[in-house]
């Protein structure tokens, strides 16, 4: 085992953020000419591209076989309707708060896993995800009694993202990574082109362009923070997560003149507090 490197790992994490703050800001101009379901097709069908000369490459596309398939599909669907809410949400809220709901799925993820993987939650942890939800609670405005829609939409991406996640737990024992991504890749893909069917717009040489820039820098920011948790553990470097929310902030001030109102920034602190002492427990 390579020894820990927690500052180049903290540094890739907040480049990856930043660099997938600046896909979701290509995703908010694009999406007020084009159709959200084209771009969260243009998002698979890139990734699907990159990915399957790299398999072909590493000698991965030899060794897809699987029996688990009905998990893989599971995977595929759930990812791709969370993709799509939250690229939905993106297009009609300010970035900053889309990307801030879109950090609850931690909060989902342990209730999941106890109901579906039998997963027990700590006291701790319990007392994390009640923080985090009343965080969600005070973004959402709820004691005022009128909900956005829009952020009930971004609220259920994240609980489905999480379903997405431990799916891949449960496989964990018998699917090597690359054959989880593979089979994801091909799921989405295909499955966002069955949304395809109800658009009748096609993109232009420009928003095709806008397209192929998405996907790139989405894959160039998993690839930072891949790497940045193969150098350092989660616990070290995972705070370093929450560096999407103010990366989603500047980007939506500076481009939309986007500002966060007080029960925003209360809320934020709220989450990412709970967030960081979940993070740190043991």
């Amino acid at each position: 085992m390579k020894p820990d490197q927690p500052f180049k790992g903290a540094l890739l994490l907040v480049l990856g953020e930043g660099l997938l703050a600046v896909m979701a800001a290509m995703i908010k101009h694009l999406a007020d000419t084009l159709p959200v379901e084209m771009i969260v097709f243009g998002r698979n069908l890139i990734g699907l591209a990159v990915l399957l000369p790299v398999l072909v490459a590493s000698g991965g596309i030899r060794d897809l076989r699987t029996s688990h398939l009905r998990l893989h599909f599971i995977r595929g669907f759930t990812g791709v309707t969370a993709m799509f809410c939250f690229f939905f949400t993106i297009a009609h809220i300010p970035l900053a708060e889309a990307v801030l709901v879109k950090m609850t799925v931690p909060f989902f993820l342990p209730l999941v896993a106890w109901l579906w993987l039998n997963d027990r939650i700590s006291g701790h942890t319990w007392a994390a995800i009640v923080l985090g939800f009343v965080g969600v609670g005070v973004i959402l405005r709820a004691d005022e009694g009128v909900v956005d829609p829009v952020m009930l939409v971004a609220l259920a991406g994240a609980a489905i993202m999480s379903v997405a996640k431990v799916s891949i737990r449960r496989m964990a024992a018998s699917e090597p990574p690359h054959r989880v991504v593979f089979y994801f890749s091909l799921f989405a893909t295909l499955l966002s082109a069955l949304l395809l069917l109800r658009v009748q717009q096609m993109p232009t040489g420009t928003e095709m362009l806008w397209l192929l820039a998405i996907g790139s820098v989405a894959i160039a920011g998993q690839f930072a923070m891949t790497t940045a948790y193969q150098l350092a553990r989660p616990g070290q470097v995972g705070v370093y997560n929450y560096s999407a929310v103010v990366w989603a902030a500047f980007l939506g001030w500076l481009f939309w003149g986007e500002t966060l109102v007080l029960s925003t920034v209360l809320g934020t602190l709220l989450i990412i507090g709970a967030g960081i002492w979940n993070l740190k427990s043991r």
